[in-house]
């Protein structure tokens, strides 16, 4: 596979978290580029597994170069529908899951597909092109307190309340459907010398809400338990905050938000066991070569037994 396509960030460190077994099942919820795929693929023998979901297109296209590995087995959809979809194949189990969440450098670097603040394109947003909301669409039809929450609870937006009247006001004069037109509104509210990571944090609350990610991903969160089998493995790379606060209370808690009940006798429920105390983040080496590893968090968990705790 070529990595001009998508470099995947921490692609040993993932490969080693899966702690592949030649004849497992595994499942690549995140193909992209097919980078990490293509690596776990070279680690099966002829009993191995691999399915491997993205709703892209494009990443359906470069699917097609490991077509030659007849362990393989591409599914294009959501990954939302995991379990739904294994089924279908006859899978009800397997040894391992990983997921790359956020956008891959494909999507970022075609300028056309609206996900980078570099170059002026149509806003979309869509890393499924045939959904029907883009971003342009949300800042068309969102109301002014739509615009405050997403912008406050998906992009960490300092300023969202005043930032979501400012658009309102901006549409109300012109339609807001191009990367330039939005960035003109979002210059005047920047702070001095933070322009770039304020357009990234608005950018990053818009795709949210277009690709429903953090529905997304809580919904596929909670179908880990039942589809790992006891001693496989969960692999999950993040990229903000957002993505990783209930990935890591998955891991630690047994739950996605707040605190786990606990039954008379003071037990409860933890299906997974974290393989290391804090993230694994990417090294300098890997940061000079892939910059966009930077912010990556790396999580590793292992299914228990029981996950009573």
């Amino acid at each position: 596979m070529s990595e001009t396509y998508h470099i995947p960030v921490l692609r040993d460190a993932c490969l080693e978290g899966l702690n592949i077994r030649p004849d497992g099942t595994y499942v690549d919820v995140t193909f992209g580029g097919g980078g990490h795929s293509k690596a776990l693929l070279e680690r099966l023998d002829n009993k191995g597994r691999l399915y491997a979901f993205d709703q892209d297109a494009a990443a359906a296209e470069q699917a097609q170069k490991l077509a030659t590995y007849p362990q393989f087995q591409f599914i294009q959809a959501n990954f939302r529908y995991i379990g739904k979809f294994l089924r279908l194949h006859g899978v009800r189990q397997v040894d391992g899951i990983l997921a790359d969440l956020g956008v891959s450098s494909h999507q970022f670097d075609t300028a056309e597909r609206g996900f980078s603040i570099r170059a002026d394109a149509p806003l979309d947003m869509r890393m499924d092109t045939a959904a029907p909301l883009t971003a342009a669409e949300v800042l068309r039809t969102y109301s002014e307190a739509e615009l405050h929450r997403i912008l406050g609870m998906y992009g960490e937006v300092r300023n969202a309340k005043t930032l979501a009247n400012a658009l309102v006001r901006a549409r109300q004069q012109a339609p807001i459907a191009t990367v330039a037109q939005l960035k003109a509104v979002l210059e005047k509210h920047a702070p001095k010398h933070r322009e770039f990571k304020y357009f990234a944090q608005v950018f990053q609350a818009l795709r949210i809400v277009v690709n429903e990610e953090m529905g997304v991903l809580e919904e596929f969160l909670g179908q880990c338990a039942s589809l790992i089998r006891p001693g496989g493995r969960l692999v999950v790379l993040s990229y903000h905050s957002l993505e990783d606060r209930p990935v890591k209370n998955l891991i630690q808690k047994g739950v996605l938000f707040g605190e786990p009940e606990k039954d008379v006798y003071g037990n409860f429920y933890k299906p997974f066991e974290a393989l290391h105390r804090k993230p694994i983040e990417a090294d300098e080496t890997e940061l000079a070569a892939n910059p966009r590893a930077r912010s990556a968090k790396l999580r590793v968990a292992v299914r228990t037994e029981d996950g009573v705790r």
